[in-house]
């Protein structure tokens, strides 16, 4: 079930992903020149409306026909959606999410009906008037039959947000979103969820708490300070590093081993991501488009321009109030993550020793390693931090003529030897890319699988 969740959340974050740099451009053009923005102009204003209502629902659309059914899904997925842009006053950004890979199937199964009966020449005509005439009909058919129905579904999820801001209780959206963040669904819940309904309220009042509701650094922050001071072994010696990464360079990704490793961490991150929503939403903090990645100089970048004062103060807070509740709880109930690797190690020779899981053993699988793939979600983050190190520990041990790369564990090349990924990312590795060596780690900066690679190269 929860490779499932893993896998839709990853879907519907990887139509929005790709095109995070079209977002922070309307951001920053929103910031900018609407009639509150730092420099005021009716002008370039214009901008805004258009870019949210038919520029980003179409590279949303464009992107999630892509990936269903390649350029020619795409093309339908933007022809179909826009149906949904046209009938409707709202942006479509669910419109877009639903008619562009739907749009792309349906070309899809068009394509392989008429798979080897077309005659020779005319392959060209056939091709393009079956996008023509299949788009326009199911972008009628989306105007008239989807719209109505995303226009219920917005309804529904206007009422349900407003229930939580009118009633003072969106601080217990924690209570969702930071468990589902460690499971790894961060850029599904982020991009998937709350940046369309951001986008919808930045229309409205120029600004959105939504984008900083997953994107927060501060719980994160206070984890892995606690790490630093109260931490055992290598959990402690890597946690400054990864106070670095996660804080200024933005990839969240690096804490959740951290709370993965002792699970009562996750009262502390919701704690913390709740009070600091509730310092966001007393202060009217809000930024103008998505932030991403969740750096604090990248969310700063974002922020409204008098948002800065509650911004600032609301991370601080979250990460003091995570940091003070993880104390208690990494001091007399953690154990000690060195210990673990150490058994885990051992475990791991013994199994070699008996020849257990030969499949995946090292003389069968590294005889002839030419590429690696760090594998994480989005293929972004983690993933590519955890290549840069194996490229720098693989330098160091004089090993050459190894490719190593950063990819989404759902589309790992097919041409790859070795993936390594997080152990929660492990089933869908294995399935991504199942004639590849697997090796599943913990802890992205320290992970001792690392050197034992490295080891198993030279040899």
């Amino acid at each position: 079930m929860k490779e499932k969740v893993q896998v839709f959340g990853r879907f519907l974050s990887g139509m929005v992903m790709p095109n995070i740099g079209a977002f922070i451009a309307w951001g920053l053009i929103t910031a900018l020149f609407l009639a509150t923005g730092w420099c005021p102009n009716e002008t370039l204003a214009q901008l805004i409306g258009p870019m949210s209502s038919m520029l980003l629902p179409l590279l949303i659309a464009y992107t999630g026909g892509q990936v269903v059914a390649g350029q020619r899904g795409g093309v339908i997925g933007a022809i179909a959606t826009m149906g949904v842009i046209v009938g409707s006053d709202v942006p479509m950004f669910i419109g877009a999410m639903i008619v562009g890979p739907a749009a792309a199937w349906v070309i899809k199964q068009f394509d392989r009906l008429v798979q080897n009966k077309i005659k020779a020449g005319f392959e060209m005509l056939v091709n393009n008037f079956s996008i023509g005439i299949i788009g326009a009909a199911l972008a009628a058919a989306a105007m008239l039959g989807v719209t109505p129905l995303v226009n219920v579904l917005n309804g529904w999820m206007e009422a349900g947000v407003g229930f939580f801001v009118n009633h003072g209780l969106l601080p217990l959206t924690s209570l969702f979103i930071e468990p589902a963040k460690v499971l790894f669904l961060n850029n599904a819940i982020n991009h998937g969820i709350l940046s369309p309904m951001g986008i919808k309220q930045v229309e409205e009042v120029g600004k959105s708490v939504f984008f900083l509701l997953e994107a927060n650094p501060g719980p994160g922050l206070g984890i892995l300070l606690a790490y630093c001071f109260f931490g055992k072994g290598t959990a402690k010696s890597s946690a400054p590093g990864a106070v670095i990464i996660h804080f200024f360079g933005g990839i969240h990704e690096i804490y959740f081993p951290y709370i993965l490793m002792n699970p009562l961490l996750l009262l502390a991150v919701i704690a913390g991501g709740a009070s600091g929503i509730f310092v966001f939403t007393m202060m009217n903090v809000g930024l103008t488009a998505p932030s991403s990645p969740g750096s604090i100089l990248a969310i700063l970048m974002m922020a409204e321009r008098h948002s800065y004062v509650g911004l600032i103060l609301g991370v601080l807070i979250s990460a003091a109030v995570s940091l003070v509740i993880a104390i208690p709880i990494l001091k007399f109930m953690s154990k000690d993550a060195s210990l673990e690797e150490a058994q885990a190690k051992k475990d791991s020779m013994k199994r070699q020793a008996k020849g257990i899981d030969a499949k995946n053993t090292t003389e069968t699988v590294m005889e002839k390693v030419s590429k690696i793939a760090f594998a994480c979600d989005a293929g972004m983050g983690s993933s590519a931090m955890g290549a840069t190190v194996l490229k720098k520990k693989l330098a160091a041990a004089g090993i050459t003529g190894i490719e190593v790369i950063h990819t989404p564990v759902s589309s790992i090349p097919g041409d790859v030897q070795v993936v390594v990924t997080h152990q929660e990312l492990g089933e869908r590795a294995a399935h991504s890319c199942p004639q590849a060596k697997l090796i599943l780690i913990t802890n992205f900066l320290a992970a001792p699988q690392y050197d034992e690679l490295v080891e198993e190269l030279k040899k």
